[in-house]
C-alpha cells in the first residue's frame, strides 16, 4: 500500500493508485544491440490521486515526470508495478491490460501535452482534430459532432467558428486552448497535464491556469500537473509531490511545502524562485554538479552527491518515504536527516 494511501487519508476518494511503479528503458549497445544497461526513468513510485484535487508533480528536466505521467495514461508500455484507476467503486490495473481493455478507460484519463504547436496535426482542422475521439466513443453523425466541438471551444473561450480554421491561423494560447478542448471532449475524469503553460508567455499562462481552475470547479476534474515551475505550483495545486532521479522525495499540501520543506533537494528548488519584493532579500541554494544518470544512479540517497548536508548514511543507505505529521496533515519526505516521523 502505498504511504499516502487511504489509512492516512480515510476521508478522501482516491481516484488513483499508484503502487511500486517503474520504468526502465533498456540501452543497447554492440554490432548485435545487446542490453548493457538500464535507464531508470521511473524507479519506484507510490503515489494516491484524490479525486476533485490537483496534484503537482515537480522537479528538474529529466527527474521522470513526464514519464510517470504517460506511464499513469499507459503511453509508455514497459511499466511495471501497479497504476489501479478507481472507478463504480472498483479498482482496474491499467498495467495489465492491452490496447482492448485499455479502450474505456482512454475515454476517463486524458492528457494535455507540452508544446501546442506540434499537439495538432497542421493538415486538419481543428475540427478535424477534436472529432476523431468523439467518432471512437461513439457520436456518430456530423451534425452532432460539430455542435458538441463548438460547444467546447466556447467552454474554453474561442468562437465555434474557429473549428473550420487551421492550427496555424492561431496563436500559441489559442492552440492550447484548443488542446484542452480536445482533452474534454469525451468527458474525462483526470487529465495530465504535462507542461501545459510552459511555453506560453507569461500573461498567457495566467489565462490558460484560471481557464484549467474554472474547467475543473464546471466539470469535477482531477488534474495531475507536471511542471518544473514552483511558482505555477502555488496557485495551482491542492498537494505537490516531488520527484528526483525517478523517486518522489516530498509529498505534501502546498500550503505546507511552502512553509515547512523537509527535503534538501524542495529546499534548493524553492530558493531558485524569483521574489518580486525589493525588500525581500531571499538567499539562493545552487546545487554543485549535475544530475546524476539514470542509467547507473549512486548508491544510497540518489541526491547525496549534490547535498550540502550529507552524512555517511546518506551515502550507503537509500531513504524511505516516510510520514511526517503537521499542523495542516501528512507530510511525506525520503531523508535520513528529517527527524523520525510519527508511528503508524
Amino acid at each position: 500500500m502505498p504511504p499516502n494511501s487511504e489509512s492516512a487519508r480515510p476521508d478522501a476518494d482516491v481516484i488513483l493508485s499508484l503502487s511500486d511503479v517503474r520504468v526502465h528503458f533498456p540501452v543497447k549497445a554492440g554490432v548485435f544491440k545487446r542490453t548493457v544497461g538500464h535507464v531508470k526513468a521511473v524507479d519506484g513510485v507510490d503515489l494516491d490521486v484524490y479525486r476533485g484535487e490537483v496534484l503537482g508533480l515537480v522537479g528538474e528536466s529529466g527527474c521522470g515526470k513526464t514519464t510517470l505521467g504517460k506511464a499513469i495514461l499507459q503511453l509508455v508500455r514497459n511499466v511495471t508495478g501497479k497504476v489501479l484507476y478507481r472507478s463504480d467503486d472498483k479498482d482496474t490495473d491499467l498495467t495489465g491490460l492491452d490496447e482492448r481493455g485499455l479502450f474505456p478507460f482512454r475515454k476517463r484519463l486524458q492528457i494535455v501535452f507540452q508544446d501546442p504547436h506540434s499537439s495538432l496535426n497542421p493538415a486538419f482542422t481543428i475540427f478535424g482534430s477534436l472529432e476523431d475521439p468523439l467518432k471512437r466513443y461513439g457520436v456518430k453523425t456530423r451534425k452532432e459532432r460539430r455542435k458538441i466541438v463548438g460547444d467546447l471551444l466556447e467552454a474554453v473561450n474561442m468562437r465555434p467558428e474557429a473549428m473550420d480554421h487551421y492550427p496555424h491561423e492561431f496563436s500559441g494560447g489559442q492552440r492550447q486552448r484548443i488542446g484542452i478542448a480536445r482533452a474534454l471532449s469525451i468527458e474525462p475524469e483526470l487529465i495530465v497535464c504535462d507542461e501545459a503553460v510552459s511555453a506560453l508567455d507569461v500573461s498567457i499562462q495566467a489565462q490558460v491556469l484560471q481557464l484549467l481552475m474554472d474547467l475543473k470547479q464546471s466539470k469535477n476534474l482531477t488534474y495531475i500537473f507536471i511542471t518544473h515551475d514552483l511558482s505555477v505550483t502555488e496557485y495551482l495545486c491542492d498537494r505537490i509531490a516531488v520527484m528526483y532521479l525517478g523517486r518522489i522525495v516530498e509529498l505534501c499540501d502546498a500550503e505546507e511545502l511552502y512553509g515547512n520543506t523537509l527535503h534538501p533537494y524542495t529546499e534548493a528548488l524553492l530558493s531558485a524562485i524569483p521574489v518580486a519584493d525589493l525588500d525581500r532579500k531571499s538567499k539562493r541554494i545552487v546545487l554543485e554538479g549535475d544530475v546524476p544518470s539514470p542509467i547507473n544512479p549512486p548508491p544510497g540517497c540518489p541526491f547525496h552527491p549534490r547535498c550540502r548536508y550529507a552524512q555517511d548514511v546518506c551515502r550507503t543507505v537509500v531513504p524511505e518515504l516516510k510520514r511526517y505529521r503537521s499542523d495542516r496533515g501528512d507530510h511525506f519526505a525520503a531523508c535520513h536527516l528529517v527527524e523520525a516521523p510519527e508511528a503508524d
